[in-house]
């Protein structure tokens, strides 16, 4: 009887652990004000089992498919940076995205920035970047 409630036990406590596992979105973050400040958008993502030159290489095809423009690889820091002009303003929002070794796996960090005085919906940069950073796994 022991055995049973203590392997209840266990299976609840993996399956809470598991419904903790942070995510993309729950990673999301915004820092600045509206209108008066520049905002900048970032997430972040651990991926244990696969390699940041595996994961850069995926991330920097999916910046690319996001319409970014102007899309820099710089292996050497495990990084890529790009730019968007979506205003007709001349005043472009930058992506940067980082692929580094944690662990056995990688952490993928991107920043999304936009400039004072510019706007954009945050569900559709949350969703942009989590598809970019989900990416590293595809």
């Amino acid at each position: 009887m022991l055995k049973r409630v203590l392997g209840a036990s266990l299976i609840a406590f993996a399956a809470a652990s598991a419904a903790e596992a942070q995510t993309c979105e729950s990673n999301f973050q915004v820092s600045g004000v509206p209108m008066l400040t520049a905002l900048s958008y970032r997430t972040s993502l651990d991926f244990p089992k696969i390699k940041p030159d595996q994961a850069l290489r995926r991330l920097a095809q999916a910046v690319a498919a996001e319409g970014f423009s102007g899309v820099r690889l710089n292996k050497s820091l495990g990084s890529i940076d790009a730019f968007q002009e979506t205003t007709g303003s001349g005043r472009p929002q930058t992506l940067r995205v980082v692929a580094r070794k944690t662990g056995a796996g990688t952490r993928v960090d991107a920043v999304f920035d936009i400039q004072q005085g510019q706007l954009t919906s945050e569900s559709v940069v949350r969703k942009g970047l989590c598809t970019i950073v989900r990416s590293a796994a595809e």
